[in-house]
């Protein structure tokens, strides 16, 4: 089932029997799993009618017993098993006896944690429901809707500026959109506010820093490359990394060829096929290297990824040179490369 079809379910307060969830998106589990809750038990007799328990705590008895008892003074029964891949062996059994002819006022949920191996005799028995970290256009549909529920709407700006400081991590997002809204008291989160409450502008993001690399605009990008070694998260191989993506991307495009209406389609067929690491929205990417692309040719895009490679190299391999060396060194050996056609005439 996806997560769509889940919350549809939640919204109806129609319930399947029992669920998994798993993936690797732990907030948006733990995010489902808090509204699943919320509508299937009743609060006044939350008490009696809803158990949380942890696999590794279970054996087949006690397992037995938290799915056999009947709800009490409601029409339905909620029992969380978390780290569901952790439960010993009779409990796991008893589990199968249990999801083969599940109880019609009892909503089990198993909760499995990121990376761990699922039992494919249980996962047929159960509706399934896979939690994928947010990617491309869903970061900035998250950041909106999260924000309408705080009361606030926030502009498209200022949704990408949030997300080139704080990056995907729905938690960290989460955080800062609680402060946002805050401070703006139910006005609109604009990029000023951005500025004020995660201080950060424009001009000083990664995006901003790959736009000047892009253009071969040596001078500004050098002068950014204190400050964006000295945000969060932010380290010498993860701009590499970022610049390596915009190159690849950028010379895809120039071997396309394509127009513009149809490059801009074709760039986001691309991010969705990998797990590039854009380094900033996939939207701000792809409306950066479509403009970009016809500036570019094949001789200097290759010279610029050789020169890529030296660097990660260099920063993974010594400690001779600082971060902020190494990315000096890349930034001029790459703007003398990624220079736009015309500047070569």
């Amino acid at each position: 089932m996806s997560v769509k079809l889940l919350r549809d379910q939640v919204k109806r307060r129609e319930f399947a029997p029992a669920y998994l969830l798993f993936g690797e998106e732990e907030y948006l589990k733990e995010e489902n799993l808090q509204q699943l809750l919320a509508a299937a038990v009743d609060p006044a007799t939350k008490d009696f009618n809803l158990e949380i328990r942890r696999g590794a705590d279970l054996d087949g008895e006690a397992l037995g017993v938290l799915l056999g008892t009947p709800p009490m003074m409601a029409d339905r029964r909620v029992v969380v098993v978390r780290d569901v891949t952790a439960l010993r062996k009779d409990a796991h059994s008893a589990l199968e006896r249990y999801l083969a002819h599940p109880a019609s006022d009892t909503v089990l949920v198993l909760m499995a944690a990121a990376g761990a191996k699922l039992d494919a005799g249980i996962t047929e028995l159960v509706v399934a429901v896979e939690f994928d970290p947010l990617t491309g256009t869903r970061v900035p549909r998250w950041i909106e809707h999260y924000a309408s529920q705080l009361g606030v709407s926030i502009t498209d700006g200022a949704s990408t500026l949030l997300q080139a400081a704080v990056g995907d991590e729905l938690p960290l997002l989460k955080l800062e959109l609680d402060k946002l809204a805050s401070y703006t008291n139910g006005a609109p989160i604009d990029e000023d506010a951005v500025s004020a409450i995660v201080g950060i502008r424009r001009e000083e993001t990664l995006g901003a820093f790959l736009d000047f690399v892009a253009d071969g605009d040596a001078t500004p990008a050098l002068a950014m490359i204190e400050t964006l070694l000295q945000q969060p998260k932010q380290t010498g191989v993860s701009i590499v990394m970022a610049l390596s993506t915009q190159t690849l991307a950028l010379a895809w495009a120039d071997a396309k060829g394509l127009a513009a209406n149809r490059l801009s389609g074709e760039l986001y067929n691309l991010l969705k096929e990998g797990r590039a690491f854009p380094g900033r929205s996939w939207g701000e990417a792809v409306n950066a290297w479509t403009k970009r692309a016809p500036k570019q040719d094949a001789r200097r895009l290759d010279a610029a990824l050789d020169a890529l490679v030296q660097a990660d190299a260099a920063l993974k391999e010594t400690r001779i040179s600082s971060e902020e060396q190494v990315l000096s060194t890349l930034v001029l050996a790459m703007c003398g490369q990624l220079s736009p056609r015309r500047s070569a005439a």
